[in-house]
């Protein structure tokens, strides 16, 4: 099943996303004609994990992590599908990285790896938007926009062994599986689930294969991970302009 949330001029409404139409406990919208998806949740934090496939390491030579490498995104950073990633005035270098990530279910802490599928609502996907020339990860990582998210939740999903693919203008820069992960999604949201409390609508995203490039404003980004769907979003000026 396919959980969605939908931007009206009503306000925001949650429901069973199927053939583009959000079917709500008060009807059925449909996307585009009655609103625009947004972001599938309202996490109180993104927590990122970084460094987890192996190609990245040798893309960057990184040390390879004994432990979850992780780091959080406020909720500032959120926007949805098909919303417009704005390129920083202050960057010269953004780039992308194509993630799957889990959407927590309930408040929950210390979490045994065998109870993770009880406390996770589904999986969408990220992009972890990264502006390479800045100091530190807070700023390269967490600024307004730079987590767009969706386009909805897939409840039904083995996380394990699934393909993904980013492009770019249609021309693909990542094509990997997550089996090539170091550390799995049921190990990761354990892990972090001894060091924060989860609230419900938290998203615990899993690291992103090798991305080579850059983005700039006119690109269009789609990420695709098998099972959930695909996460579309345009690269425009910071001032708008595309």
């Amino acid at each position: 099943m396919r959980l969605a949330r939908l931007q009206t001029s009503e306000g925001i409404v949650r429901g069973r996303y199927r053939d583009g139409v959000v079917v709500a406990d008060d009807g059925e919208y449909v996307v585009g004609r009655d609103g625009s998806l947004v972001a599938p949740c309202s996490p109180s934090a993104l927590y990122c994990v970084g460094r987890n496939y192996a190609e990245t390491l040798d893309q960057m030579d990184y040390e390879r992590p004994e432990e979850p490498d992780f780091f959080i995104k406020p909720p500032a950073s959120l926007t949805g599908h098909d919303a417009p990633i704005r390129y920083p005035e202050w960057t010269d270098e953004l780039t992308y990285a194509g993630e799957l990530a889990a959407v927590i279910d309930e408040r929950c802490r210390d979490v045994a790896v065998e109870d993770v599928p009880e406390v996770v609502r589904g999986y969408t996907v990220m992009n972890d938007v990264d502006a390479l020339d800045q100091q530190g990860r807070t700023t390269r990582k967490a600024f307004d926009g730079s987590g767009p998210l969706g386009p909805w939740i897939e409840t039904d999903l083995d996380p394990a062994g699934i393909d993904m693919e980013t492009r770019i203008n249609d021309e693909v820069r990542q094509d990997a599986n997550t089996e090539l992960m170091l550390f799995g999604p049921r190990e990761i949201v354990s892990f972090l689930s001894r060091r924060f409390t989860f609230r419900p609508g938290d998203v615990v995203a899993f690291g992103s294969p090798a991305n080579p490039g850059l983005i700039e404003p006119g690109d269009e980004v789609e990420i695709t991970y098998e099972g959930v769907g695909t996460l579309r979003n345009e690269v425009v000026a910071a001032d708008g302009d595309g």
